[in-house]
């Protein structure tokens, strides 16, 4: 899996699974009005479901001196005919439910309605244009455009809406050379992000003949004379054993118009195949940085190059004890890193002399997470989190502070766009009830200026934001954001939707969806708690809650629930969950640990056995994170909360819909297979147990918008028959 270097939260979602949230956070605009949903009068199936039939096979391995069963394991082979009859069947079933709920043919409508409106994402510039992701409503995939100057009209570069019909082709990441000639894409099919890269030559339209496979993000990084670039790679199918294709990356140099079969191998190693890589080039071209990252930890080497010599690569900073990211300025490297500093400091090395131990400290730890940095205009540009939302500040290159940014409310600040000579930089801001908004700031005047906010057809006044705080199991307190409308009575009898993530340090920090709003305006209350194992309180709360540390997630995420019940804002009756990927193991551990807490669960893409993941895919990367099986340890934590084998027969669960893509190259689908057979023959309740398995589909990257309105219209329909709302 690729790591990135010069965006965090990209290096931890492609590794940790996070592209799902990105699609739930996606900016749908949806609303819905109260009175335009009918009551449940449909032919939705009565009584208990007809599930099919799921065979038990007496399978038990025995691991580490304990037996454990797993008689769904047939359930994992996707190519069986078996699998395929009996997921058919199963996507049958689920479809008799869901196309019957009255409120859904509204749902999808309103969606489809109000979807339609422009948005674009931050300008990227080069020395001779700007490069601006666009989608003028409802259009499959954003189009990639290009202009020289910021009042000029836009002009088409690539478009992945012409590249198939059902859209599920999808272009997964671009890179502009330095000077925006030429464009590197990544192209893949049915979501699968198994890329191609091509090469767009940007003044003639046409791609180069040079084509690249096996390139799962590899974030060329370009000489600055835009004649190539440096990139990873992974093995070709055959050139080593099944399933070892995820893995063995190799950081390669392709010289535009030569083959690349020719390409140049920099740096490999052998020896650690769940070691990934990012790069960086100095603005001269002299130094090549490489990051070696083991898998998801928050641990990795860093390892350069003096491009001027003939050598081999040294080892900067070495024993994957610490995490390090940053730029280079000349000679010197910029780096961000939890080293003696849990919540993150900056240091610069000299790599003239190029000594760790000489590391200058350039901004010191404070309380407050120091999440990214850039340098733009020859200044350092700071973003922090504090309480779970961002703030800004700017330092010159020295560290001493300048001023901060003022945003109109407590939100999210994305990583500005911009290059350390520029002017200017590029942020995007956005809160729960604030719609995505792009701004410039200008270096010179010190004027931060709104140039673009997404015309939502949404009116986010009547609604209010809370951040409250909670104690765990364990007396810890954590926070949580609340977002209802103005003036609710708590009178425990609204419905609640409770979502999180839980893990990788991923941040789960406040953002505009209007997909939520249909929830808002028919009464709901979305709560998004902080979750242990996240990174918005430092290194410290993301070990908190993984490894031997992970029941601390579910914990926090159980007294969420707790919390809101007794504090008025809804009841069991009442309450809804809702994850994705970890997410979905953390919903899918809360539903097996408290199935009397909830009325609906929601659990996409999820992990849920948690013995035998990592035998799939890429989820080797996770082990720093989750541990493993093979470890007798470890062992033991992960049985205890595995939420596969914690199913117990006879046990009145919950509605449940899971989701997953048989196209995932992140999370088997096997899980959510294993996982809906097993709780159809344990359930003792009428509460249905569906199961939806998109046949064109991965992990979410890449998902055309047409299809994502259709998954959100289920969703919806699913919440709002199991609660009883719009009635």
């Amino acid at each position: 899996m690729k790591m990135s270097i010069s965006i965090l939260k990209n290096v931890i979602e492609r590794i940790a699974m996070k592209t799902y949230k990105g699609i739930l956070s996606f900016t749908i605009i949806s609303l819905l009005s109260v009175g335009a949903l009918s009551s449940f009068a449909g032919e939705i199936p009565k009584g208990k479901p007809d599930y099919p039939f799921s065979r038990q096979e007496d399978i038990v391995d025995t691991i580490h001196g304990v037996p454990v069963a797993d008689p769904y394991r047939w359930l994992e082979y996707t190519d069986s005919a078996d699998v395929q009859t009996w997921t058919d069947k199963q996507n049958a079933l689920t479809r008799s439910y869901l196309d019957n709920i009255p409120a859904r043919a509204k749902i999808r409508a309103r969606l489809e309605e109000l979807w339609n409106y422009p948005r674009q994402g931050l300008p990227t510039k080069c020395d001779n244009r700007y490069f601006i992701m666009k989608n003028d409503g409802l259009q499959n995939h954003y189009v990639l455009y290009a202009k020289k100057t910021l009042t000029d009209e836009l002009s088409p570069v690539i478009d992945p809406n012409t590249w198939s019909a059902d859209g599920t082709t999808a272009m997964d990441w671009w890179t502009p050379s330095k000077n925006g000639d030429f464009v590197a894409y990544g192209k893949s099919e049915k979501g699968a992000e198994q890329g191609v890269l091509y090469i767009k030559n940007v003044l003639t339209g046409e791609n180069l003949p040079d084509t690249i496979t096996e390139t799962r993000y590899p974030e060329p990084a370009w000489l600055n004379d835009n004649s190539g670039f440096f990139y990873t790679r992974h093995p070709a199918e055959g050139t080593v054993p099944p399933g070892d294709e995820n893995y063995y990356e190799k950081v390669y140099l392709h010289k535009l118009g030569e083959n690349p079969e020719n390409d140049e191998l920099i740096f490999q190693r052998p020896d650690m195949k769940e070691l990934g890589f990012g790069m960086q080039i100095s603005k001269d071209d002299r130094y090549l940085v490489i990051y070696g990252y083991l898998g998801s930890s928050r641990k990795n080497e860093v390892y350069f190059k003096d491009l001027n010599n003939h050598g081999e690569i040294d080892t900067l900073i070495s024993g994957f004890n610490n995490y390090y990211e940053g730029d280079i300025i000349d000679s010197i490297l910029y780096l961000r890193t939890n080293e003696n500093a849990p919540n993150f400091k900056i240091i610069a090395i000299n790599l003239k002399n190029p000594n760790p131990d000489s590391a200058k400290e350039i901004i010191s730890e404070s309380d407050d997470m120091l999440s990214s940095f850039a340098i733009i205009n020859n200044m350092l540009v700071v973003k922090y989190l504090h309480n779970a939302h961002s703030r800004v500040k700017i330092f010159d290159i020295n560290g001493s502070f300048i001023k901060e940014l003022e945003f109109p409310t407590l939100g999210s600040v994305g990583k500005p766009t911009g290059r350390w000579k520029d002017d200017e930089m590029f942020l995007s801001f956005s809160s729960f009830t604030y719609p995505r908004t792009i701004y410039r700031y200008d270096f010179n005047t010190g004027v931060l200026s709104e140039i673009y906010r997404d015309p939502v057809k949404v009116d986010p006044s009547g609604y209010v934001t809370k951040q409250v705080w909670y104690n765990s199991k364990d007396g810890t307190p954590v926070s949580m954001f609340i977002v209802h409308k103005e003036g609710m009575n708590l009178n425990g009898n609204n419905p609640a939707l409770l979502t999180g993530y839980g893990g990788f340090t991923i941040n789960e920090t406040p953002y505009f969806s209007s997909s939520n709003y249909i929830w808002l305006e028919n009464g709901g209350i979305f709560c998004l708690p902080n979750l242990r194992g996240g990174g918005e309180y430092g290194e410290k709360w993301h070990r908190d809650g993984m490894l031997e540390n992970k029941q601390n997630v579910f914990d926090d995420f159980i007294a969420a629930a707790e919390w809101l019940i007794s504090q008025g804002y809804t009841s069991p009756e009442k309450l809804a969950i809702r994850g994705g990927s970890n997410g979905g193991l953390l919903v899918g551990a809360a539903l097996v640990q408290r199935p009397d807490l909830f009325k609906a669960v929601i659990c996409s893409v999820p992990l849920l056995d948690m013995v035998r993941y990592h035998k799939f895919l890429i989820a080797r990367y996770w082990i720093p994170e989750y541990g493993s099986s093979e470890d007798p340890e470890q062992f033991e934590y992960i049985y205890a909360y595995s939420p596969y084998h914690h199913v117990v027969k006879g046990t009145a669960y919950p509605a449940v819909f899971l989701k997953a893509g048989e196209s995932d190259m992140r999370v088997h689908p096997s899980h959510a297979r294993k996982m809906a057979a097993a709780l159809q023959n344990a359930t003792s309740s009428e509460a249905p147990i569906l199961l939806d398995i998109e046949r064109k589909t991965g992990h979410g990257q890449g998902q055309p918008i047409s299809m994502q309105i259709e998954k959100y219209a289920d969703n919806y329909a699913f919440l709002f028959w199991q609660l009883g709302m719009g009635e």
